[in-house]
């Protein structure tokens, strides 16, 4: 049975309306739709997520990185609080996870800036026993680092552990580390694996 179960944030504790955040921006639904991906998977946007300059510097070359939509990238970066929705359902799991026993973690890509601000006041982080984010230590899933660097600091075995996350490659970067993962598809898929773990706990 496993002992700790270990959460990325994104599509996990939080489902994102990013496409309606950048609308925010001034610019079309449509528009959102095209810049978002170029943004997310532009190298620049690594760069937020491992913290390695100045937050707003990298906003910065991102926006001039996409001129035509600079100020909507910019306006999106700063207001971040309008992008993640409350899981609350996934939250009510995750606190019976704890109630069972279970030691809970969080492992996931985020800037620091983004990361509190996403997650203050959000009352799933009461009942993690850690975290490792990607901005405190420079590493970035599915770089096998950023595992080791969870398992180390909490002193964790792999083989009772679980990861649950929305991306395959991710997952698959925890099991290069003896860790057992889920990808995650859908808030509901999510909710029954936490069941599942819920009544294996007995």
């Amino acid at each position: 049975m496993y002992k700790n179960i270990i959460f990325d944030v994104g599509e996990v504790m939080f489902s994102y309306r990013w496409v309606e955040a950048l609308a925010m921006g001034g610019i079309s639904l449509e528009e959102a739709k095209v810049v978002g991906p170029k943004a997310f998977y532009d190298p620049l946007w690594t760069e937020l997520d491992l913290g390695i300059r100045p937050y707003f510097d990298v906003v910065s070359d991102l926006s001039k990185a996409y001129p035509e939509y600079s100020e909507a990238i910019t306006n999106f970066l700063t207001n971040v609080e309008n992008m993640p929705l409350d899981r609350p359902r996934v939250w009510e799991k995750v606190h019976e996870l704890k109630k069972k026993g279970y030691r809970l973690f969080l492992l996931s890509n985020y800037s620091e800036y983004m990361f509190s601000r996403h997650t203050k006041g959000k009352p799933f982080i009461d009942d993690m026993d850690g975290m490792m984010i990607s901005y405190m230590v420079h590493i970035c899933k599915p770089d096998e680092g950023i595992y080791r660097a969870l398992l180390e600091k909490y002193d964790l075995d792999p083989t009772e552990s679980l990861f649950l996350d929305d991306r395959p490659e991710n997952v698959e970067g925890a099991a290069k580390c003896g860790i057992e993962g889920i990808v995650v598809t859908g808030e509901d898929m999510l909710l029954g694996e936490l069941d599942r773990l819920i009544n294996e706990a007995g």
